[in-house]
């Protein structure tokens, strides 16, 4: 669904999703990375279980949420990717601070 540009020259940085390596690009925001990787990495709801993508990329409609390093409902749009860093795709609710 997204390609990155062939003239783009960031350096690449490595993430796991799900305990996969994804390749990514310094600068990108997680939910950017993960869109661009050409993944399925659409969270589940926590009501009816629906399944989400990132939408807004701004932070207004939590359709991003991921756990990051082992946080939980973490907005992926927010928060740019790390070298090493370890994302889980959120499958319903997660509790508070973890």
């Amino acid at each position: 669904m997204f390609k990155r540009s062939d003239q783009d020259e960031r350096q690449p940085v490595h993430i796991f999703v799900d305990g996969a390596a994804v390749e990514a690009r310094e600068g990108d925001t997680v939910s950017a990375a993960l869109l661009a990787s050409g993944r399925d990495v659409r969270r589940a709801t926590a009501v009816s279980g629906a399944p989400r993508l990132p939408y807004c990329m701004m932070g207004v409609c939590f359709d991003c949420l991921v756990t990051i390093d082992g946080v939980g409902n973490r907005q992926g749009c927010l928060v740019p990717v790390a070298g090493g860093m370890q994302i889980e795709i959120q499958k319903g609710k997660r509790e508070i601070g973890r």
